[in-house]
């Protein structure tokens, strides 16, 4: 099977949808908030939910591995290396190197906490429930995560050299597999993507007024 760099090309509804995020985060800034309310809404769209959970699932036909490689193998969760998360500090690192793009696929993505600082404004407009169906379509979609390269439950560190940033599809889609037996090449491997997609981190950034 050939090399893949990541598990589904995303749509170009993904795309249309980041830069209505963008773009509601501009009018909220100008305090044109009904404007960025309603960019909000339109963002929501059932397309990205489709395209997320035909990746993510426990198995689908993105992320079935083509083999079952028997090492490393899982560790019991008391013999895996603490901590699970990486640290503030080098989730910071992350960011310089990756930007806020998805390194696998190149996605644009958005940090939890800028989601909820733009859900604190507009609840309505960005919907976050305890299931799949009652959460933002495209906060879901574009959900920025931290990914271990060798899984964390295979023995892999939190260190920024195994840590990459990547969307919530190519990261839970991976599960625990190893790169290998989902025939994905290494996202060094990937030209990182250059561009002013900013996380929406601008929402909440201090005025220099």
């Amino acid at each position: 099977m050939p090399l893949r760099r990541c598990l589904r090309e995303p749509i170009p509804d993904i795309e249309m949808a980041a830069r209505r995020l963008d773009e509601a985060v501009s009018a909220h800034v100008n305090g044109e908030y009904e404007v960025a309310e309603a960019l909000l809404r339109q963002a929501d769209e059932p397309a990205l939910r489709d395209w997320l959970e035909s990746v993510w699932g426990k198995v689908t036909a993105y992320n079935r591995p083509r083999r079952v490689l028997p090492y490393p193998p899982a560790l019991p969760v008391g013999e895996r290396l603490k901590p699970r998360d990486a640290s503030l500090a080098t989730k910071r690192l992350i960011h310089l190197r990756d930007g806020y793009y998805c390194r696998f696929c190149s996605m644009p993505v958005i940090r939890s906490a800028a989601r909820n600082a733009i859900r604190s404004h507009y609840p309505d407009a960005v919907p976050w429930g305890n299931t799949n169906t009652s959460q933002h379509a495209a906060f879901q979609c574009m959900w920025a995560q931290y990914d271990h390269i060798l899984p964390h439950a295979r023995g892999g560190s939190s260190t920024l050299e195994n840590v990459y940033l990547t969307c919530a599809a190519c990261n839970y889609g991976r599960e625990n597999f190893l790169l290998e037996e989902l025939d994905l090449i290494h996202p060094d491997r990937n030209s990182s993507r250059v561009g002013d997609w900013d996380g929406l981190e601008r929402f909440s950034a201090p005025s220099n007024g």
